[in-house]
């Protein structure tokens, strides 16, 4: 019995000399690394003294490749390890970023890098982790060696052991599409509402009954705010991940290829940060920089030529039903081919043509608008997304009623720029096959920016939206299109991981349910409340506010409406940062709210300050941002079914200054589903100090200017 517990004691010892702690550079955040009984690699963090990650294992399952040797197995990166070398350092820089919510970011953290050795693979291993005061994140880095030169992945096991039955705002793990409502549940109800949160969908992933998808936000009993995601997403599947529900310990879940395997690995390889933000302020998770932080400085020598943009365009009549992006209803007769579209006959609901793009043209040039999107200009359209699926696009011929120079000459004209469309349908190789030719077309007629879409299953059949292959895909539109000056908006795509520092020509992304999903029966109220903290955390998304006329039976055939009051779609331009923001609503909605419209008009898309003044997930938020390279600043509240009171104190004005303050708020009797578009507009003068007494009702929020004199 001596002998047994003198045995243990010794392994307690030697369990113990491998820990390694490293603190935060402000004290808050600690993590802990050490090997675990059979030399299994584990960490753990807290914040202020309080668990947040229980201690939680790491390592990778790697398949065997079939190429290799008979009777070779491969040696899994998951146990046996000996501590070969730790290293720790610190890092303090601020940088600045081409566009974003400030015009300066500081980057600190501490950091620890233990190197692992695997005596009987002879393979070694490094597990970055670099610890802030608002989370942490860690990598797997694998060095060229002699013994692990080439490897699959199979399945990665990284954990994030929870210490209780958190909140959690969650959408189910799809491989294909984030496009979902946020279930809002304790972990414990995963299980059980998995199956009413994926009706409905048709993608081909194959559910577990408890995978989510990240960025992950939840909150624990004790106030604590927790967000898992992933930064710097580089030749690697997105991660999803999967939860043990009885004791609330989350596993990364990746992305797997047509083949069941998940990456194909060439040393030297990093894979991406691993992310957990924390904190006992809500505002403190919205306005971290940590994912940016993580990802590579910008890579792009030459940044001149990328601009936030406003902007208005042909999507939202579509979208709602009462015009089309194909040309013809004439199917049968249609084939790629100009020559066929001359001679087939016109639907009369065609969108793109040019009597009507010259009146978004002319709309734009009116009211300081930058860019003007037209979707559906290309041929293409008629079945895109069936027969000849594989072809059917080639991204460079329009249709007939679409004089692509005319049009482009009378934008210039009046210094308004068209945006390009892209639709791939998801036929990636068929995108890439004509990818040079498109962007050429972009460059002789000076269009500067691209909205992408992937829209259906993809081809090369069998793969998902989120695999390593189609993330270099998405990664490589990027940086080609970086080549000729475009910047890039992609939909469909996978969501973002920070590369929007590394490549700031990535100025959007969609990657989660957007304004269209109101045309098709709406999104709840709380869905505008609860994405900042889940798909904003990875970078800006093209969410295409500003529907002013909330229903849209007023002028078409479409029997829904928008789940916001008006003046919430006002708050949305501020809440929702993003250096791409578009006015959604038609030329004709906006005239007959003029007077709201002008906040639309005033607001900016890029930013010298934000702050974050109240945030509660999927309850409200209130922020207010600095105009770039001016004293203005502009306020959005928004909130969700429930209304909220803000009181606002207006102690980030200028000293000494005066505001003409524009209030744009919801009448006394306003709510988003019967009375959506009672609104006030009040003006007053104020000065830093004042305050702001605000209500906003049910589905509602409100929108200030205060223009500095």
């Amino acid at each position: 019995m001596r002998k047994i517990q003198f045995i243990g004691l010794l392994l307690l010892l030697a369990m113990a000399a491998s820990a390694q702690t490293v603190l935060s550079p402000g004290g808050r955040v600690s993590l802990t690394f050490r090997l675990a009984a059979g030399g299994v690699p584990t960490y753990q963090v807290s914040y202020k003294e309080r668990p947040v990650v229980l201690q939680s294992r790491l390592g990778l399952e790697l398949a065997k490749d079939k190429h290799a040797s008979k009777g070779i197995e491969e040696t899994d990166l998951m146990d046996g390890f000996e501590v070969a070398e730790t290293r720790t350092a610190t890092f303090d820089e601020t940088w600045k970023p081409v566009w974003g919510e400030t015009a300066t970011i500081r980057n600190h953290y501490n950091e620890l890098a233990v190197t692992l050795s695997q005596p009987s693979s002879g393979r070694r291993m490094t597990i970055r982790f670099r610890v802030y005061d608002d989370g942490i994140g860690f990598r797997y880095e694998f060095p060229q060696q002699q013994e692990l030169n080439y490897f699959i992945v199979k399945e990665e096991h990284s954990q994030f052991a929870m210490t209780g039955d958190h909140m959690a705002w969650w959408i189910p793990g799809d491989f294909d599409t984030q496009e979902y409502s946020t279930v809002t549940s304790p972990l414990s109800e995963v299980r059980s509402r998995m199956k009413a949160a994926i009706t409905g969908n048709s993608s081909q992933t194959p559910f577990s009954p408890t995978g989510v998808q990240t960025s992950l936000q939840m909150k624990s009993r004790d106030g604590l705010y927790i967000n898992i995601h992933e930064a710097a997403l580089v030749d690697y599947p997105a991660m999803h991940l999967n939860l043990d529900d009885r004791n609330f310990v989350f596993t990364s879940w990746l992305t797997p290829d047509a083949t069941g395997n998940k990456a194909y690995i060439q040393t030297p390889f990093n894979t991406p940060w691993r992310t957990v933000m924390v904190s006992d302020d809500a505002r403190d998770i919205l306005a971290s920089n940590l994912i940016l932080n993580l990802n590579e400085p910008c890579k792009l020598t030459d940044t001149d030529w990328i601009r936030p943009i406003k902007y208005c365009g042909v999507w939202w009549e579509m979208i709602v039903g009462r015009n089309t992006w194909n040309y013809t209803d004439d199917y049968p007769s249609v084939r790629l081919g100009v020559t066929d579209f001359q001679h087939a006959r016109p639907n009369g609901k065609h969108g793109a043509n040019n009597a009507d793009v010259r009146r978004y043209i002319d709309f734009a040039a009116k009211n300081g608008l930058s860019e003007v999107l037209v979707e559906g200009w290309n041929i293409g359209w008629e079945d895109w997304a069936n027969r000849w699926k594989q072809d059917v696009f080639d991204f460079v011929t329009p249709y007939p009623d679409f004089d692509l120079k005319a049009l482009n000459d009378y934008a210039r004209s009046k210094g308004v720029r068209l945006m390009m469309h892209h639709e791939t349908s998801s036929s990636v190789i068929n995108y890439e096959r004509h990818m040079d030719a498109a962007y050429q077309l972009m460059k002789r007629y000076g269009y500067d920016a691209v909205k992408s879409g992937y829209v259906g299953d993809i081809i090369p059949r069998g793969d998902h939206h989120y695999s390593q292959f189609m993330v270099n895909h998405y990664l490589r539109c990027v940086t080609e299109a970086a080549k000729h000056h475009i910047m890039v908006n992609a939909h469909e795509a996978v969501r973002p991981t920070g590369l929007c520092r590394t490549y700031p020509n990535l100025v959007g992304n969609e990657s989660a349910r957007g304004t269209e999903y109101e045309a098709f029966g709406g999104s709840n109220p709380d869905h505008t409340v609860i994405l900042p903290f889940t798909r904003l955390q990875g970078g800006p998304m093209d969410y295409t506010p500003g529907i002013l006329e909330t229903q849209l039976s007023t002028w078409s055939s479409n029997p829904n409406f928008i789940h916001t009051t008006l003046v919430g779609q006002l708050a949305l331009y501020v809440t929702m940062y993003s250096p791409l923001q578009m006015a959604a609503d038609l030329p004709e909605n906006y005239e007959r709210y003029d007077d709201a419209f002008q906040f639309i008009r005033d607001v900016a898309v890029d930013w010298d300050d934000s702050r974050y003044l109240e945030a509660e997930p999927g309850d409200y938020i209130t922020v207010a941002r600095k105009a770039k390279g001016t004293g203005n600043w502009f306020i959005g509240g928004k909130c969700d079914e429930n209304g909220h009171r803000s009181v606002i104190t207006l102690d980030f004005l200028d000293k000494g200054r005066k505001y003409l303050c524009t209030i744009y708020a919801d009448a006394k009797d306003a709510s988003y589903d019967k009375n959506p578009k009672a609104y006030t507009i009040t003006k007053r003068t104020v000065k830093r100090g004042d305050v702001l007494r605000l209500t906003e009702a049910k589905g509602g929020g409100f929108a200030v200017s205060l223009i500095a004199r």
